[in-house]
């Protein structure tokens, strides 16, 4: 019998093939976290763009909304008309707050690879232990 058909040989086989399978394994699960963090990066560049143009287009509305009603309410009721965009305004700010909060909170960040991993993680835990 030769030395490379003996026991020893196959288990070192066996332990290269396994080396190869986690290795492979790895590297798709890395490729996979680098292609989400490269599609999160762009879709927070284009988020935060139209975010910022947003809040300058809503900010230039809305100082000429309050201007407006002030003007038109100044004869009769300016500290009533004061008073009322400064509380819609504040009002609509603490909600809009809120949300945002709620939604930074929200788990996004490498989403699929964490799933995927823990897919791999019960499909070995399974394969252990329908071996036990």
């Amino acid at each position: 019998m030769s030395a490379s058909q003996g026991p020893a040989q196959r288990l070192f086989d066996a332990a290269k093939r396994l080396l190869g399978s986690l290795l492979a394994t790895g590297e798709t699960r890395l490729r996979l976290a680098v292609l989400e963090l490269e599609e999160e990066r762009a879709r927070l560049v284009t988020l935060l763009m139209m975010a910022g143009l947003s809040l300058i287009l809503l900010l230039l509305g809305l100082g000429t909304l309050t201007a407006l009603v002030i003007v038109a309410f100044w004869d009769s009721h300016r500290l009533t008309a004061i008073a009322v965009s400064a509380g819609v305004l504040l009002f609509g700010g603490a909600g809009l707050a809120a949300w945002v909060m709620h939604l930074a909170r929200r788990p996004t960040l490498l989403a699929s690879t964490l799933k995927h991993l823990a897919l791999d993680r019960e499909l070995v835990e399974s394969q252990r232990d329908a071996q036990e």
